[in-house]
Formats: C-alpha cells, sequence, structure tokens
C-alpha cells in the first residue's frame, strides 16, 4: 500500500494532550506508526494502545518529523482526523423491503439519502449493521481488537425470508457472521424491523428462538415495527401494524422474557415503545429493560423519561411564578407529554403549558414520531394555531431529536433561528431527559438547555400588548454554552 492512499488529515489537537507537547497542529498530516500505516480509526487506536510509539508526521511544508512517544499504555494521543473513520464509509448494498431512505422524497439534501452499513459505526457510534457487505477480514479485525458491542440488523433468521427481505441473494449466509461473533465472545444487540405479513407472527416466533441461543453474548434484541411514508410507490406493499397486531406482537415478545432472565439475568427480547402506544398498554416497568440497552431504538424511551421526570418533579418546590409557554411534539409522544404539562400545572399553579402534536405532513401522517418532524410542518400547524387567536406564550420547547445531531437544523433545512422567527417566539431545545425537560418548563434557557452539541439557538423577543412576543428591533440571536 503506498502512502499517498493511506494519509489521514489531522482536524484537531486537544488542549493539554500528547499531540500538543509535541507541537502536532492542524493540517499536519499522519504518514505511519511504527513504521505500519493505519488502514482507519481501529487500526490508529490499536496501534497507539502502546507505552511506546514511533509516529511519523508531516508537516504542511513537507518536513516529516519521526516522533518517538512514551506514555501510558492507553494514553489518548490527542488527534481528532478530518474523516472520523480515517477511510471511506461503507454504503449499503441492500434494498430492504421496508427501508425508510427509499421513502423520502426528491429534493433533500444529498447527505440524507446515503445508506450506510458499517462495522465501524455499529462500534463507535450505535447504528445497526446487516452484515451483508462484510467479509471474513472485517470479522477477523472485530475479533482481533475485541470491538463491541457490534450491533446487527437481523430483521429475520430464516435465510430465505431475509434474502427476500433484504433482496439480497447474500443476505441468508451472512447470518452465518453471528456464529463467529458469539464464539469469540463479541458482545451484540440485535434489531428487528417487523413488516406486517412478512416476518411477524410465527416467523418472529423462530427468529426469538434461534436468536436466544447466542445469549449471553447477544444481550438484547429490539422489535420495532417498520415506518410507512406516503412516497411508497413502486414498493414493496407493506401495511400498517393494528391495535390486535400490536397487542399479539407484545404478548409473543413478553412470553419469552422471563424464561430469558431466570437463565441469563437479561429479558433479552423488547417491544419498542410504538407497540404498546399502538395497543393502547402502559408500558413496562424500569427493570424489564436491561438498563435501558436498546434505548436508541426507542425501547423504554418513555418509561425512562416518565421515571426521570416524576423524580425530578417531587424534588422541585412548587412556586407561583407565572409562566406561559408552549410544547410541540410528535404525535407518538403527544399522550405522555401532556401528561407530563399536567402534572407541572397542578404542581405550579400559575403555570399554563399547551402542548401541540404536530402531524408530519412532510412524510404522511402514518410517521408519528417526533425525530422525523420538519421545521416547515411545525412552523405551519402552529402558525395555524396563532390565527385562531391562540398565543404560544413566551416561549417553545421542541425535542433535541427533531435537530440534526450537533446542529440547530431540521430535517428539511430549516434551522431553528428560522422557525423562532416565523412563529415569533423563543425556542428552547431540551436535553432527551425527563429533568432537562422539567427545567426547560420552568425556566428559560441556560446551561442546562442544550442539544446534543451543548448549545440551544435562541431568538430574542420583546413582549407585546397581546402578551405574545414579537421579534425586537435589532433581532439579537444568541447561544448558551
Amino acid at each position: 500500500m503506498s502512502r499517498k492512499h493511506k494519509e489521514h488529515l489531522i482536524k484537531d489537537v486537544k488542549t493539554g494532550s500528547i499531540a500538543e507537547e509535541l507541537n502536532i497542529e492542524p493540517g499536519d498530516v499522519l504518514i505511519e506508526i511504527d513504521g505500519e500505516i493505519p488502514e482507519d480509526v481501529f487500526d490508529y487506536h490499536y496501534m497507539v494502545n502502546s507505552d511506546y510509539l514511533v509516529m511519523v508526521i508531516r508537516k504542511p511544508d513537507g518536513e516529516e518529523w519521526e516522533l518517538e512517544i512514551e506514555k501510558d499504555f492507553d494514553e489518548d494521543i490527542g488527534i481528532e482526523f478530518e474523516q472520523g473513520l480515517m477511510d471511506d464509509y461503507r454504503s449499503c448494498t441492500n434494498k430492504c423491503i421496508f427501508c425508510f431512505i427509499d421513502q423520502m422524497p426528491k429534493g433533500m439534501r444529498e447527505t440524507l439519502y446515503f445508506k450506510d452499513d458499517d462495522s465501524r459505526l455499529s462500534f463507535l457510534q450505535g447504528n445497526y449493521i446487516t452484515l451483508t457487505n462484510m467479509k471474513d477480514k472485517d470479522i477477523d479485525r472485530i475479533i482481533k481488537f475485541h470491538l463491541c458491542p457490534i450491533n446487527i440488523s437481523v430483521q429475520t433468521t430464516n435465510p430465505e425470508l431475509r434474502c427476500m427481505m433484504l433482496h439480497n441473494r447474500f443476505a441468508g449466509d451472512a447470518l452465518k457472521k453471528i456464529d463467529r461473533l458469539a464464539e469469540n465472545c463479541i458482545e451484540m444487540n440485535g434489531q428487528i424491523v417487523l413488516c406486517k405479513g412478512v416476518n411477524d407472527g410465527e416467523e418472529l416466533r423462530r427468529s426469538i428462538e434461534d436468536l436466544k441461543k447466542y445469549l449471553p453474548h447477544m444481550r438484547s434484541v429490539s422489535v420495532v415495527p417498520a415506518g410507512l411514508t406516503k412516497y411508497r410507490e413502486g414498493l414493496y406493499p407493506l401495511e400498517l401494524f393494528t391495535k390486535e397486531d400490536a397487542e399479539k406482537t407484545i404478548e409473543l415478545i413478553e412470553s419469552y422474557q422471563q424464561e430469558c432472565f431466570e437463565e441469563y439475568g437479561l429479558h433479552f427480547i423488547h417491544a419498542s415503545d410504538e407497540w404498546y402506544i399502538l395497543a393502547e398498554r402502559d408500558f413496562p416497568q424500569e427493570e424489564r429493560y436491561d438498563g435501558y440497552i436498546q434505548l436508541e431504538n426507542g425501547v423504554g424511551m418513555m418509561r425512562l423519561l416518565r421515571e426521570e421526570f416524576r423524580e425530578a418533579l417531587n424534588a422541585t418546590e412548587a412556586d407561583d411564578k407565572e409562566r406561559k409557554l408552549s410544547i410541540a411534539t410528535g404525535k407518538l409522544s403527544y399522550p405522555e407529554i401532556r401528561k407530563f404539562a399536567d402534572m407541572v400545572q397542578n404542581k405550579f399553579i400559575n403555570t399554563k403549558i399547551n402542548v401541540y402534536a404536530i402531524e408530519n405532513e412532510f412524510f404522511g401522517n402514518t410517521i408519528t414520531v417526533s425525530g422525523l418532524l420538519t421545521g416547515q410542518d411545525i412552523v405551519k400547524q402552529l402558525t395555524e394555531v396563532q390565527q385562531k387567536g391562540e398565543c404560544l406564550g413566551e416561549r417553545l420547547l421542541l425535542p433535541a431529536n427533531m435537530l440534526r445531531a450537533g446542529e440547530d437544523v431540521f430535517l428539511d433545512d430549516m434551522h431553528l433561528s428560522e422557525l423562532s422567527k416565523s412563529l415569533n417566539v423563543r425556542v428552547q431545545v431540551p436535553q432527551n431527559t425527563g429533568e432537562s425537560l422539567l427545567y426547560n418548563m420552568l425556566n428559560e434557557a441556560d446551561d442546562r438547555c442544550t442539544n446534543n452539541s451543548n448549545f440551544v439557538y435562541i431568538t430574542c423577543y420583546e413582549q407585546n400588548s397581546k402578551g405574545c412576543f414579537a421579534k425586537s428591533v435589532d433581532d439579537k440571536e444568541e447561544r448558551y454554552e
């Protein structure tokens, strides 16, 4: 492999780090470590896990520095690279019958159409992978570096059915890679995207039976319903699940939980929150979620939020301060958020909270999660509320998952400041915790009401004679670090 193919541009250097002490700077290029060229971020971390190493860096003027580094074995050098993976992202080679990206309208930003299926992102970011584009050497590296957990989109353990669902003739054989991971004690989590009449019912039972054989190395499996947008023309004909379907799915899943817990101390198979809401059942108790292993898949999210919110509310003293605010959320979480608002209003008698369930007109009303709402839908529907004479109050709270991670942009590229100006209201974005939600209900933004990048974007407004807020003359915008 020639150097020119695997040089890694340094983007940032952490303050106080070894790299800073050695005068490594952004713009420098990592050439090699101990005579080897790191293929990607996994190689890099493996190579620097040493108490002595020799690193070659090239400066922007072309001069190469050979740096001898003595450090603690697992001490970080403090380098961040231009490419997070230090390599190109691997795209998905499947065409799943439920793929959400295939159900998106045209004209959105290009990055939204990229289908990743990269085992490195599974380890680094918790992404779920299908295993179909992994070679034996990829599995060897996972085992060698003992990278875990690896999150796997299983969908079904029926090889023929999996080939059909993923539209990939190698999808069935790819399941054998799970055997190798389990044999080498690699921790895994699984996911089953359930499609009505395809991999549900007895096929789901078969998948659960097959997957629980991998316990305790496969620590959890989530079952989530396929999300169906209005853009499905020409795609596999899928149907929405009914309340009765949800009840049967929950009963099947729960029939295995106690058995798995008694043998392994894990409930293992979990239904996502959507199933309980659709079935009009309360969520399981906290202990059934095994420490919320599958939280990012919407498993236990509402239970955790409820427990955190109630604990925070019980620890907060009531006051008689006047407040009026609004919360916009998705239809799925609306009932729970409405309950939270009622609890606050009962304790804080001069607090008025309006909660609005935003209909997803952009993707279709079958999409009910807040994380897939667009700025234009929020603006349109809350503007209609205002036109009816209802004031949003002094502040509008929005869930952090509506925004692109680390930024202040919605899926449709509308900026938070643009939404704030359109609605003439201050906007606060609490963290995804019950404590943060309560704090933001009761207080204006400070360093605790942040989104994923540790700031919240707020447009300042002045109160007008009607008690609503209008944009101030200087159109001041602030970031609260």
